[in-house]
């Protein structure tokens, strides 16, 4: 009896593997929040708040959004300055010179590696938005909101004085 539910399962497993191949779905790109690659890791070059370069390997950080290079906050007085500087060189300092690791959980429309990476056991994407130099993107995940809620309740970078988010900023000033 044993011997043939074991065969009953396996040839049922095999109908199910059949029809979901025929059907497409083994072929659908993974779910974002699924790794897809192996772990990524090397000397990194910063690009801006949410990205950057691993040798000629283009990566986003996953699940956060920095200020775009022209693009302008308020600090509390009002005056205007370069938020879209302050995330890049704020990323830059949090990596200095340490080894960068990413692994990747989906790709962008710009085929770049939508990773989380870490230097120094750190996790980058976490430490741009609890220090206010990015807000979590929770278009694509909530993973990163209790980091936006630490920096604005500590009004910690962007939190300190005004800023547009900047999904709503590039759609506003188109390149």
């Amino acid at each position: 009896m044993k011997k043939a539910l074991k065969n009953t399962l396996i040839i049922g497993g095999f109908a199910v593997f059949v029809a979901l191949d025929r059907s497409g779905l083994l072929d659908q790109a993974p779910a974002p929040g699924s790794a897809i690659e192996s772990e990524l890791s090397g000397t990194a070059r910063v690009i801006d708040g949410d990205s950057l370069a691993l040798g000629a390997t283009q990566i986003r950080l996953y699940g956060i959004d920095a200020p775009e290079g022209r693009q302008r906050c308020r600090d509390p007085q009002g005056r205007d300055y370069a938020c879209g500087d302050d995330a890049r060189d704020y990323l830059r300092g949090l990596i200095g010179n340490q080894p960068v690791q990413c692994i990747e959980h989906d790709r962008d429309p710009y085929q770049r590696r939508v990773s989380v990476c870490t230097a120094g056991g750190q996790d980058l994407n976490w430490l741009m938005v609890e220090s206010g130099h990015a807000v979590a993107y929770t278009r694509f995940t909530d993973r990163y909101q209790r980091a936006e809620e630490i920096a604005r309740a500590n009004s910690a970078g962007l939190w300190r004085g005004t800023f547009e988010r900047p999904e709503r900023w590039r759609a506003n000033n188109p390149r």
